[in-house]
């Protein structure tokens, strides 16, 4: 594993795309098991795919979604969705710390 520099996850694409990887991974997969595999595969494809990971420091990440993320999976009850993404970003937050050895969660 790489060694986690904060200067350089502002370039994240460029010297973090397997960590990235890996912690999206592992939250689909962990989400997947707690809930219906087509919302979570809409969420993954139709919105996670457009979220941004920021490093906001002492070991935490926060997701940045696509301001229209509700609008983009019209056939699920809005509650229902803003109630399972908040749970999915949460998710995907504590793999990116995982990740990053910031603790463990896998």
């Amino acid at each position: 594993m790489t060694e986690f520099d904060p200067d350089r996850f502002t370039d994240k694409y460029e010297h973090y795309f397997t960590e990235l990887q890996q912690a999206y991974r592992r939250a689909f997969e962990a989400m997947s098991e707690r809930h219906d595999s087509d919302l979570i595969h809409g969420i993954d494809q139709r919105i996670l795919a457009e979220s941004e990971p920021f490093y906001e420091g002492d070991g935490e990440f926060r997701i940045d979604l696509p301001d229209d993320a509700s609008d983009r999976l019209p056939d699920v009850d809005a509650d229902r969705l803003e109630t399972v993404l908040g749970e999915y970003t949460g998710e995907l937050e504590t793999q990116l710390r995982s990740v990053f050895d910031f603790e463990e969660a896998w």
